[in-house]
């Protein structure tokens, strides 16, 4: 069944050319540790630039650092409000039709193109992270907030592509942290981490193989002929099949970070113990999730605020997911309903911590 395109295109990608230049990276980025540990971030700032290049082209690598200048210099204003501006423009820009058709010609496969597509949205959430703390730094932090780090962080290769997202102030901090390190160790995270990498991909060609579920959900006729306890089957089967292709497509940038010294982002907690919108935005995508909660959530107003500053600030934060992830009139149903089931939740818990409700109950 290839009509996951999200797995069938990463996958091949990966066998092509990704997993390739992720060991390229491993071997780099080892080498430095053992013997220039001061300029690791440095020299894998380069690696992820010729990766981008060799990938990208140099007209891709040119797009990617004309957002990050762009960005870097609205960031001197240091007015938070002016770099969400400048992000927003920035992402719009990826969905311009005259500049989409520009954009493909640069390559001869379509392919590429999305490639491009999606390495740019991923970059719009780094340097949006790297900007907004631009903004919030003080004047002792400004040797780790340089345009040099930017392009550290922009360019750091395991997350290059489809992420994990890692915050700008996470990232900084982890990578000049000094500590011991040991070959032998990295060695036994490294062969752990594959067999279970391993295991999840073939758990997930063989669900790919055997229960038909996106070829099934591409045709109405079946999906009508059948009862609702079967439709109940197909959507859980669904969600299923995206928890373990993500447990692959986050968990191999996560081990390469776990070799650099880095801890990288919880990998997604099973659906089938999740109960709640609330712990699936918590638990599912963690990166993204920290992401929207201190650059959108709490800045905003958050829980600190009145009922209302809480609906806005939810509204508007299921709104960009809603704009980043490409803004279809889909997402916007799906983010209003998930936006609704987070409201209610939340509304749930406020009235059973009443006391008079805690006293009937």
């Amino acid at each position: 069944d290839p009509l996951d395109f999200e797995w069938s295109y990463w996958i091949e990608w990966g066998r092509e050319h990704i997993l390739w230049l992720l060991i390229g990276h491993l071997l780099v980025s080892q080498m430095s540790r053992l013997f220039m540990e001061k300029y690791k971030p440095w020299c894998l700032m380069v690696y992820g630039m010729v990766a981008c290049w060799f990938l990208l082209g140099i007209k891709g690598l040119a797009v990617i650092l004309l957002h990050a200048i762009t960005s870097f210099a609205v960031a001197q204003f240091k007015i938070p409000i002016l770099t969400w501006m400048c992000s927003l423009i920035l992402l719009s820009t990826l969905r311009i039709p005259a500049v989409e058709e520009a954009k493909r010609k640069w390559y001869d496969t379509e392919n590429e193109y999305y490639l491009l597509l999606f390495t740019m949205s991923v970059r719009c959430l780094f340097y949006t992270s790297f900007s907004l703390e631009y903004c919030w730094h003080g004047s002792t932090q400004k040797s780790s907030h340089s345009f040099l780090w930017m392009l550290a962080y922009m360019f750091y290769y395991p997350m290059f592509h489809n992420g994990p997202l890692m915050n700008f102030n996470e990232f900084s901090k982890q990578m000049t942290r000094q500590e011991a390190f040991s070959l032998k160790t990295n060695l036994g995270i490294l062969i752990v981490g594959i067999i279970r990498i391993f295991f999840w991909w073939c758990l997930a060609e063989l669900m790919i193989h055997l229960m038909y579920i996106h070829a099934i959900y591409s045709s109405s006729p079946p999906l009508e002929a059948v009862s609702y306890w079967a439709l109940g089957g197909l959507a859980l089967a669904q969600v299923q099949f995206f928890y373990v292709k993500y447990l692959v497509l986050y968990g191999v940038p996560g081990l390469l970070l776990q070799m650099d010294g880095l801890k990288p982002p919880a990998l997604p907690c099973c659906v089938s113990m999740m109960h709640s919108f609330t712990k699936m935005w918590r638990c599912f995508d963690v990166g993204l999730h920290r992401f929207l909660v201190r650059y959108i959530y709490i800045p905003v107003g958050g829980s600190q605020a009145s009922m209302l500053g809480m609906l806005f600030s939810t509204a508007l934060t299921f709104a960009f997911v809603s704009y980043w992830h490409g803004g279809q009139s889909y997402l916007w149903y799906w983010g209003t309903l998930n936006w609704l089931g987070v409201i209610v939740e939340n509304g749930v818990k406020r009235l059973l911590s009443v006391p008079l409700i805690q006293h009937l109950t």
